[in-house]
């Protein structure tokens, strides 16, 4: 498809469409004409990563089935931050958690979303936050995000954790390490994934 995009030389391959072998708990994802269909939980890299950056295509099941936040839902996590993977093509749901969404925290900032079906590109680039022996945050973590050659994120600095606010909750920066695995998210959806691969930036 069009979205296809060689890797660079440098590139860690974490899907090149054959095999599973980067990813953990992976055993029910499945690998079918070079493309790896979710199952059930989430799968997260062997490696670890901090500052780097991710390319990754993505697929909403075809027909489009279910509305809101129950159509074509998955997530790619840079550890514990969410970027929101759903079908929201002619498909409305709450703003941070449309398509593209730091979810839970920031709307893109355009809905840059295809048909359902379609191959769809994120090129996100990660700076992680980095902590204080108190577990106060000296450098938020900062997201610039691409989705379909749109800029959704322009070097975006979070203002807390992402994830489901609810009523009375609000997340905050909660401390982690240095590097931590990027995970793909299973929501009930069999969204579909390809030519993944990662970039680290040295600090």
């Amino acid at each position: 498809g069009a979205t296809n995009r060689d890797p660079p030389s440098d590139a860690i391959i974490l899907f090149d469409g054959s095999d599973k072998h980067a990813w953990n708990n992976a055993e029910t994802w499945t690998v079918k004409d070079g493309v790896l269909i979710v199952g059930k939980g989430m799968i997260e890299t062997k490696q670890t990563f901090g500052d780097c950056q991710l390319h990754v295509e993505w697929s909403s099941p075809l027909p489009a089935k279910g509305d809101g936040q129950g159509r074509g839902n998955s997530g790619v996590f840079f550890g514990p931050y969410e970027i929101q993977v759903l079908d929201s093509y002619k498909n409305i749901t709450y703003p941070d958690g449309q398509c593209g969404a730091l979810y839970g925290r920031a709307k893109p900032l355009v809905n840059a979303s295809r048909a359902p079906g379609e191959w769809q590109t994120y090129d996100v680039t990660f700076h992680r936050p980095i902590f204080n022996e108190d577990g106060e945050v000296t450098r938020k973590a900062k997201f610039h995000v691409i989705h379909n050659g749109h800029v959704i994120h322009d070097n975006l600095e979070l203002t807390g954790g992402t994830g489901w606010r609810g009523p009375h909750s609000i997340s905050e920066y909660k401390k982690h390490g240095d590097k931590g695995p990027l995970k793909m998210q299973d929501h009930g959806n069999p969204v579909r994934f390809r030519n993944v691969w990662v970039v680290p930036i040295k600090d």
